[in-house]
C-alpha cells in the first residue's frame, strides 16, 4: 500500500531525523572525555613545599647522570659574608686564636661598653684572599707577617695601625692516652707514626717547616727530617684542624702553636716542647682596614688588643709578648 506524508510530515520527520543524528554525535564526545587521562610518563614531579623547618636544610637532588663530572668535595667553609654594623668590629683573625677569642671578646665589651667584636677565624691565607676579593672587614689580625706585609704593598690598611701584636713559638701536641708512645722528638721519626701538619702556605705550616730543618742539623739529622715527612699523613688548611686530629686520636702527633696546647681543656693532650735554639717564633700583627666603616671602634679594638688587659688575656691563653 503506498503512504503518500504532506510537506508537514515531512519537514517533522527531518527535524526528528537532524536530531537524532546530533544527539548521537554529542553522546560520543562526551563519552570519550569522560575517560581519566593517562599520566605521562615523563612529567616532572611536583615541587616540594618548604617549609620553616625545611628551609634551612639542604635540598637534596637526584644523584647525576653516569655522564656527569664527579662534583668536588670542599675543602674549606664557605666565606661568611659581614657588613658594617654601628659600633661592631668585625676581625679578620688568625684561626690560632681561636680559643682566646670569646675572652678577647668579652674584655673588649667590658673596656668599651657598646662595642662588640665579631671574629672570622680562618688561615690568615685565605683571610689575605678574602680581604683582597672584597669582603667586609674592620681589623686583621695576621700569624704571618708575609701576608701583613702583601696587604699593606697593596694599600688595605689605614697608614700607621699596623703594629705587632704578639708572639708564639711551635709544639708537639700528642692525644692524652698517646696509642703510639712517643716520647721525645726522635720517636716522630718511627716508622708507623701518623702525624698532622699544616699546610706550607699557613703560618704555623712555614714554621714547622724551619723547626725541622733546624732540629735535623742540630740534632736529629737529614734522615730523621725525611721521615717526619714520609710520616706526615695529613696537611691541614688551618692551625685548630691539626689540634683536631690530634684531640680525636686520627693521628698520633701534631704541630701547632704553644698556645693551642695551653688553651686546651686539661687531658686533652700531652705534649713535647721544642727547644728555643730551634724553634720558630711567630710573630702576630694587627692593623685596621682602609676600607672599614666603623674606624671608630676599629681602632679601640687595636687600643684594646694591645693594652695590658688585652695582653694578659693573650698571656693567660700561651701567647707571648709581642
Amino acid at each position: 500500500m503506498q503512504v503518500s506524508l504532506s510537506n508537514n510530515h515531512v519537514v517533522i520527520i527531518s527535524i526528528v531525523c537532524g536530531l537524532l543524528v546530533l544527539s548521537a554525535f554529542f553522546a560520543g564526545c562526551t563519552g570519550e572525555s569522560a575517560q581519566p587521562a593517562k599520566p605521562s610518563a615523563t612529567a616532572a614531579p611536583a615541587a616540594p613545599v618548604v617549609t620553616a623547618a625545611s628551609a634551612a636544610e639542604p635540598v637534596k637532588t637526584a644523584a647525576p647522570a653516569a655522564t656527569t663530572a664527579p662534583a668536588v668535595a670542599a675543602t674549606s667553609t664557605p666565606v661568611q659574608v659581614y657588613t658594617y654594623a654601628e659600633g661592631n668590629v668585625v676581625a679578620y683573625t688568625a684561626a690560632s686564636l681561636k680559643g682566646v677569642s670569646p675572652k678577647l671578646a668579652e674584655g673588649f665589651a667590658k673596656m668599651y661598653p657598646g662595642h662588640t667584636v665579631v671574629f672570622n677565624l680562618d688561615g690568615t691565607q685565605n683571610l689575605k684572599t678574602q680581604v683582597q676579593n672584597g669582603a667586609y672587614a674592620d681589623v686583621f689580625i695576621s700569624a704571618s707577617n708575609s701576608y701583613t706585609a702583601e696587604l699593606s704593598k697593596g694599600g688595605y690598611f689605614t697608614e700607621g695601625t699596623v703594629k705587632t701584636l704578639t708572639t708564639n713559638y711551635v709544639i708537639v701536641i700528642l692525644p692524652a692516652n698517646n696509642p703510639a708512645k712517643i716520647q721525645t722528638l726522635a720517636d716522630l721519626a718511627k716508622p708507623g707514626v701518623k702525624i698532622a701538619r699544616a699546610a706550607k702556605t699557613v703560618p704555623v705550616g712555614t714554621a714547622t717547616d724551619a723547626v725541622l730543618v733546624n732540629l735535623a742539623r742540630s740534632t736529629y739529622g737529614a734522615d730523621w727530617n725525611t721521615s717526619i715527612y714520609t710520616n706526615t699523613v695529613t696537611y691541614e688548611t688551618a692551625e685548630p684542624s691539626v689540634a683536631t686530629k690530634v684531640a680525636l686520636g686520627e693521628v698520633d702527633a701534631g704541630f701547632v702553636y704553644e698556645s693551642t696546647a695551653i688553651a686546651a681543656k686539661p687531658g686533652t693532650y700531652t705534649s713535647i716542647s721544642i727547644p728555643k735554639k730551634d724553634n720558630y717564633l711567630q710573630t702576630y700583627t694587627i692593623g685596621v682596614l682602609k676600607s672599614s666603616s666603623s674606624k671608630g671602634p676599629a681602632s679601640d679594638f687595636e687600643n684594646f688588643m694591645l693594652s695590658d688587659a688585652g695582653q694578659q688575656i693573650l698571656k693567660d691563653y700561651g701567647f707571648r709578648p709581642a
